[in-house]
């Protein structure tokens, strides 16, 4: 799913492309990608951008008459920048034609979960927005409340929207590695000065990767063809059995339903391989308990 880097990126590519663009027509190929009624989508034709803007995971489309059009990709959704009077893919759901170009809304797979919405009023989209607290500009006080706000694993409690804003599987993974924190470390046990390295490694790792992604973006032509949340250069995220980048232990994995956790169990838990729920059941007692007892 892209998270915080990647949403920003597009807005930042897409506020530079249509910066005074004219939204000249709207196409929804897949009926079930358009989750509002009211207003109608044609009511977005014929209107001028006023801003771009990120709301959690979502990219957000300001048009004038207070209206806005809200594309929430989900886990598998894209967005692809097309030149004036190219036509977009069979696959896309939907295509927004601006005199700049073609955006076009894009989802892999059969699951059709990427969403549009057409809102009407800065009160209406309020109701898009999951309530999670900017990280980048958090305070300690307030992140720790946040985290406290309920008892639960802090990888349960990054990834949660309602608590913090745009972090997701991939990213959640490496700000628990650069703040040297187990995932399974309950909320309510974490002390301040934890607390505090927890927020500095959430800021420090989106700001990096913000800026390697921008970077790519610009590379590319100015606009983001990459995205995906399994990179080479991440420290554990989808690098299961691969070195750590710190202390060349491999990494480690907790798997539940289709979610993966990934981490270093000598950087982040004193060694202690945690207990992943199918093959700790499965290999009981011969389950390895510490890093050493597998290297």
């Amino acid at each position: 799913m892209p998270e915080l880097p990647d949403i920003t990126v597009y807005v930042e590519s897409l506020a530079a492309k249509l910066r005074g663009a004219t939204l000249q027509r709207v196409r929804i190929a897949n009926p079930f990608v358009l989750r509002t009624a009211l207003p109608p989508i044609g009511s977005a034709e014929g209107r001028h951008v006023t801003g771009l803007e990120r709301l959690g995971k979502r990219v957000v489309i300001a048009l004038d008459g207070d209206l806005f059009l809200v594309i929430h990709l989900m886990i598998a959704g894209r967005l692809q920048w097309l030149a004036a009077g190219a036509k977009p893919a069979k696959s896309a759901l939907a295509s927004f034609e601006f005199d700049a170009g073609t955006l076009a809304l894009t989802e892999a797979g059969t699951k059709r979960r990427a969403s549009l919405h057409l809102l009407a009023g800065r009160e209406a989209l309020a109701t898009q927005d999951p309530g999670g607290i900017d990280v980048m500009s958090a305070e300690p006080a307030a992140f720790m409340a946040r985290l406290q706000a309920e008892n639960h694993t802090l990888k349960r409690a990054l990834t949660n929207p309602r608590l913090f804003s745009g972090i997701g599987n991939a990213y959640s993974d490496e700000i628990l590695h650069r703040a040297r924190l187990s995932p399974v470390t309950l909320t309510r046990s974490l002390d301040a000065d934890n607390a505090t390295r927890l927020l500095a490694a959430t800021q420090a790792v989106m700001q990096e990767w913000t800026a390697r992604l921008r970077d790519e973006a610009q590379r590319q032509g100015g606009w983001p063809k990459q995205v995906t949340a399994f990179r080479p250069e991440m420290a554990v995220h989808g690098r299961y059995g691969q070195p750590c980048p710190v202390c060349g232990s491999p990494v480690q994995r907790i798997v539940h339903a289709d979610n993966e956790t990934n981490y270093c169990a000598r950087c982040q838990t004193g060694g202690k391989l945690l207990a992943d729920r199918a093959l700790s059941r499965l290999l009981k007692a011969s389950w390895p308990r510490h890093i050493d007892d597998i290297d």
